[in-house]
């Protein structure tokens, strides 16, 4: 019998460190997925693959963080569920998941298919990596519903408190990845193509794994035709909690590829080297995003339960860890530009272009761990509207205009394009101390529905 773990009660701190460390180390084995592609691509194709990948990658991102989001919203729908001890919801939680994803995975693959040529168009596709960034946008296109179905999966375990059993399945689909680029990448030179290729195999085989052993598991959803139903008492909920999810990673994933448009406009190999430093950017705030994420479903156990204050001390205990580890980050940043975009490619002039880059963008990282932490306090609230609010603030009114501005009217070249993110952090920073003095993140949003079928309290009294 699968069994979910209560994150409300207990050591604090031993709780949040034994669920962050799996998460952790998930974030950043998941995360290896895309920096071994532009890895590979980059050793045994050159910089108009790694362009490709990078500029496919970011559109397929903008799909996935919908899903993303909706999941995380989720997770705290059911971390809270699970805290405040409604179990007999959780089958129509799921289910409800399963179905709304299988339905937009549907509508953004045909979307992608009809669109990918007038989309890498609108962000100034360099001509020479054109062909390869469609190849890596269609092939990830058709794989969505994988994609769509594992984040799911990972995100309904860790909202019960199981942050291990993700971390097995995505460590198998890693290894899955590396093997398949460099047969198809490095073995059969099919660049852009291969990555895509092996990305979704891997995805899809994780997913399935999954699935299976939850079965066997007897997990409180069984996976039969009949379970796959949308409950439109749990849809509010979700979209509810997760829209606004949803909307912001869309808005920093939007103004990210504002800046890869405005490089675009350089040429390839500017192009690749924005490519190679994102990359290294998203491994680099993995552990600020893991112990957000973290936080989040500790802290929305902990409101489920009533435990206001030990969410407010799990939140500080999170945030000094995420700062220190991403502070060791931004030292080692600092110091070793050159060496860690030569991980990616050996090319000079892409050492030369992306350093500058890199060590702007890498002031970042002074203030992720703040920002992100506290976004998991709030959003474990299911304050998510706030974050909303204040990720648009921060994407659209300071990212964008202030990387055109020292691109172009200061003549900054990347090192203003760079300052961007960190700047953008700063304002998210401050208006999230403000929010956090208020008071205002305590008051309750999510209200469970009294009414509970005869069916799901028999399920509740199984599960017990």
């Amino acid at each position: 019998m699968y069994k979910y773990n209560n994150l409300s009660t207990g050591n604090v701190a031993k709780q949040l460190l034994s669920f962050a460390f799996p998460f952790i180390i998930t974030n950043i084995i998941q995360t290896l997925y895309g920096v071994i592609d532009m890895i590979i691509v980059g050793q045994f194709c050159g910089t108009d693959s790694m362009s490709g990948v990078n500029i496919g990658g970011q559109v397929t991102n903008l799909v996935m963080n919908i899903a993303i989001g909706l999941c995380a919203g989720t997770t705290i729908l059911i971390a809270q569920s699970v805290g405040a001890g409604r179990l007999n919801q959780l089958k129509r939680i799921i289910g409800t998941l399963f179905t709304v994803l299988g339905i937009v995975s549907v509508i953004m693959t045909g979307l992608i298919l009809l669109l990918s040529n007038s989309i890498l168009e609108l962000i100034n596709t360099p001509a020479e990596s054109f062909q390869e960034a469609k190849n890596f946008l269609i092939v990830t296109a058709l794989g969505i519903v994988f994609i769509f179905g594992y984040n799911a999966l990972s995100a309904i375990m860790r909202g019960m408190g199981d942050s291990k059993n993700p971390l097995y399945f995505v460590t198998i689909a890693c290894i899955v990845n590396v093997i398949l680029d460099f047969i198809l990448v490095g073995g059969l030179g099919l660049g852009a193509l291969g990555a895509g290729i092996a990305t979704v195999i891997s995805q899809g085989i994780s997913m399935l794994l999954c699935v299976i052993y939850l079965m066997k598991k007897k997990f409180v959803f069984d996976f039969k035709l009949r379970s796959f139903l949308i409950d439109s008492i749990q849809l509010k909920a979700i979209l509810k909690i997760g829209i606004p999810m949803s909307v912001q990673n869309l808005i920093t994933n939007l103004s990210f590829i504002f800046m890869t448009a405005l490089v675009n406009t350089i040429g390839v190999t500017a192009s690749a080297a924005v490519g190679a430093v994102g990359k290294y950017n998203g491994f680099a705030i993995l552990p600020a995003i893991a112990m957000s994420a973290a936080i989040s479903t500790m802290c929305a156990q902990n409101f489920g339960a009533g435990e206001v204050e030990r969410a407010k001390k799990t939140w500080l205990y999170g945030m000094g860890i995420a700062c220190v580890i991403s502070y060791i980050i931004f030292i080692l940043t600092i110091i070793f530009p050159g060496e860690i975009l030569s991980i990616f490619s050996n090319d000079e002039n892409l050492i030369r272009i992306g350093t500058p880059y890199l060590q702007a963008f890498s002031l970042d990282y002074l203030f992720v761990p703040i920002t992100f932490t506290m976004n998991g306090l709030f959003n474990g609230a299911g304050h998510t509207r706030f974050t909303l609010i204040n990720n648009m603030l921060s994407g659209i009114v300071v990212r964008i205009p202030m990387a055109y501005l020292l691109y172009t009217l200061l003549d900054n070249g990347l090192f203003g394009v760079g300052l961007a993110a960190p700047a953008a952090s700063l304002n998210a920073v401050i208006i999230s101390l403000c929010f956090f003095l208020s008071g205002r993140w305590k008051r309750k949003i999510i209200r469970f529905e009294e009414k509970v079928e005869t069916d799901y309290l028999k399920e509740e009294a199984e599960m017990v």
